[in-house]
Order: structure tokens, then sequence, then C-alpha cells
């Protein structure tokens, strides 16, 4: 069976939490995770976060049963991109939240096997045998200058720039989507965080947390959480972990849906 769990935390220095989260299991089948960061000033950037996670859910909640890869795919990509819309379009309306935008991860599974869809510094890992293998590649500034040669990866973790976002949704028109495909294994787990985890966590304590086999979904997410603040907690912290168990006497996966 498929487990989940999500958890957030407002951190110790921002005054509204601007990450929402949302985990689904449909009838038809699938299970859904989203994890959005807003960002975009006072009631901005939840506003944003909150208008994706409801938006893409809300698309995502009526998919028909049995879909391909490619109809996975698709689905995600266009639940996306209509909520990109939706923020975009509340945004020019309302000056108060000019210029709001939000990151997102999208999680769309169906068994074992799906899709991640993908915008922003957000992140999705893969904890395999101890090591958490980053799934999605993050639209930031210094992740360019890092591809091109320009600074080290020991630069970009201080560099005065580090938190310019180069890729959001909702803040233009038109946006790209990062499409990954996905499997999971039994042992295995799929961990969506915002970058208040990732940019103070290392991936050594965040596989050696989440792969804890011995302790319960909710108390590695609850860890996760308690070391981003003991490292300063100066952001929202947001993860959602997704793990597949295998059933211990038939040694048979279990098509029944937890949460």
């Amino acid at each position: 069976m498929i487990k989940t769990v999500h958890a957030s935390n407002i951190g110790r220095v921002r005054s509204v939490n601007e990450d929402s989260v949302w985990i689904g299991h449909l009838s038809q089948g699938y299970t859904i995770g989203i994890v959005a960061d807003g960002m975009g000033g006072h009631q901005a950037g939840d506003t944003a976060s909150r208008l994706a996670v409801d938006t893409i859910a809300e698309d995502l909640s009526t998919l028909e049963k049995g879909m391909s890869e490619e109809g996975l795919s698709a689905a995600v990509s266009d639940a996306i991109l209509h909520a990109n819309d939706v923020i975009y379009n509340e945004a020019s309306k309302n000056e108060k939240y000019h210029n709001m935008g939000t990151t997102v991860e999208v999680l769309l599974l169906q068994e074992r096997s799906g899709v991640i869809g993908h915008i922003g510094d957000s992140r999705a890992y893969k904890i395999v045998n101890g090591e958490a293998i980053q799934i999605t590649e993050d639209h930031t500034l210094v992740n360019e200058l890092y591809k091109s040669g320009q600074i080290s990866l020991e630069e970009m973790k201080t560099h005065p720039r580090r938190n310019v976002i180069m890729r959001a949704l909702g803040t233009d028109p038109e946006v790209s989507v990062d499409l990954y495909p996905v499997t999971l294994a039994a042992g295995e787990v799929l961990l969506l965080c915002s970058d208040g985890l990732s940019s103070l966590v290392s991936g050594e304590h965040i596989a050696q947390i989440s792969g804890m086999q011995n302790v319960s979904l909710e108390e590695r997410a609850d860890r996760l959480l308690q070391l981003a603040l003991l490292a300063g907690g100066d952001d929202n912290i947001t993860v959602a972990l997704f793990e597949l168990q295998q059933d211990e006497v038939s040694g048979q996966s279990i098509k029944e849906w937890d949460s």
C-alpha cells in the first residue's frame, strides 16, 4: 500500500506560512501530492500557493481511471498551466496581489508509477538505499550560474542572489512545466518539499531520516521539520512523504490507500 503524510511549519522568522500542501487518494486508484511555496509579499504568497493547490487538486480529482503514462503527464501539465492562468489573472485584477507567484511540485501516481510536474525551487527526492536522489532541477539563478561553470557548488550555498527564482507559477501569462517520470518500489520513499527544508537540511540527513523504516512516516516528517527549525528555520517548511510498503505476510504489494 502507499502510505502518505504531510506536514508544514511556519518556521522561526516568517509571520505567515506561504506554503500550501495537499495529498489525495482517489477512488480511481490515483495518489496525488502537491507542494507549493508562495511569494509576493503580505497575503500574496499564501494566496498564490493556495490557488495553485486548489486548482490543481480539483483538476486532477476528475481523472479517468487507468490512464496511460502519456495521459498522466498531459493531465499534470494541463492542471499546472490552468493554475498559472488562475494566479496570473487574480494578480492582474487586484493590486495587492501584483507579481505574486509560487513554486509547485505535483506528484501523480497510479499504483507504483507516475509523473512529477515541477516549477521553481521546491524539490522532489527519491530515497533509495540510504541516498536522497534529487529528481527535479531548481529553476534558480545560482543553479544556472553553476551549470554554466561560473560558480562552484559551495558558492551556490552562500551566493547573495541564491534566492532568485528564474521560473515561477503565476508571474507570467505563459510558463513551461518540467515533467519527470517516477516509480516507487517497496521500501523506497518519495519526498516533496519546499526550500525551507532543502536549503537548511543536507541530502544526507534527508535520506537518513526519510529512510528510517523502523520509525513511522509521521515521525519522520516531524523530524525533518525539527531539523530545519534547529538549523535556523528562516523560511516556511513543508514536507510530503510517500512510501510503498510491502505486505509482510504474502510479500505482495497491497492496493489499499491509507492516509
